[in-house]
């Protein structure tokens, strides 16, 4: 890390004590979400921030080795994802401390990554749960935005859903639920397949 990036780091970590918020950093770890530093600033402060700054490759990079809340998402604000190697993504993701990241860096880097699609059906493969949540975050994202999946795609998303509503994490069934609806507005021929399938396991669309 040089040393421009270095002081950036250092003066974004001390800015964020002048945003402090008890009462929203308490409310976190009520609900287990642990970091080792959390200061409790709230999203529209850190994409202010983000704006302000800009795109930035290498800070992002600095940021995310903090563990600190607020560095870990200003890294995926500030993240360009037309940049972002493979590599870096699998390391990422492999670190994810909380569902808040997951869903930070699914909705600021993952959605909008040009292999999007491709990681996003590995990902709901897999068994562990940041994973299979980053995985149909940005499957909801990219149904929204009319991507249509292919015929295999097709067959190994609906696998993928029944297998992940009928599995142990709550926030992965709550975002499956979230992109079979996505899914179902793609079109009829969408709907009829997802209802079908959900029917399959006593489960209703909407």
């Amino acid at each position: 890390m040089n040393e421009t990036i270095q002081q950036q780091v250092k003066t974004i970590k001390q800015s964020f004590r002048q945003m402090m918020d008890g009462a929203v950093a308490q409310s976190m770890r009520d609900k287990g979400l642990e970091y080792k530093l959390n200061w409790g600033s709230t999203l529209p402060r850190l994409r202010a921030m983000a704006d302000e700054i800009g795109p930035d490759y290498d800070l992002a990079i600095a940021l995310w080795k903090e563990d600190v809340r607020e560095c870990k998402i200003l890294a995926t604000m500030l993240m360009p994802a037309d940049q972002i190697l493979p590599e870096v993504v699998d390391i990422w993701i492999e670190q994810l401390p909380s569902q808040e990241l997951a869903e930070q860096v699914s909705f600021n880097v993952w959605q909008h990554l040009p292999f999007a699609p491709q990681k996003a059906y590995q990902w709901i493969a897999s068994e562990q749960e940041y994973y299979q949540l980053c995985g149909f975050h940005v499957l909801t994202r990219l149904f929204m935005n009319g991507q249509e999946p292919n015929e295999r795609g097709i067959n190994e998303y609906i696998d993928q859903l029944l297998s992940a509503l009928q599995g142990p994490f709550l926030s992965v069934r709550k975002a499956a639920l979230q992109s079979a609806r996505r899914f179902a507005e793609l079109g009829l021929m969408y709907e009829r397949l997802v209802k079908s399938a959900l029917k399959s396991v006593s489960l209703e669309l909407f």
